[in-house]
């Protein structure tokens, strides 16, 4: 699941926030693996 999510927020479909809690830092592993670190953010995008 950590990574649909992470997939789905570098295509732009979702943002961090949008992930459930419990798996945000498994998400943000895998966003860092990938090198999109700039998208773990709490913040919704303007």
């Amino acid at each position: 699941m950590d990574v649909i999510y992470a997939t789905l927020i570098v295509r732009g479909y979702k943002t961090y926030s949008d992930v459930p809690s419990l798996i945000q830092p498994q998400v943000a592993e895998v966003l860092t693996e990938l090198g999109q670190e700039e998208l773990i953010t709490e913040e919704a995008p303007n």
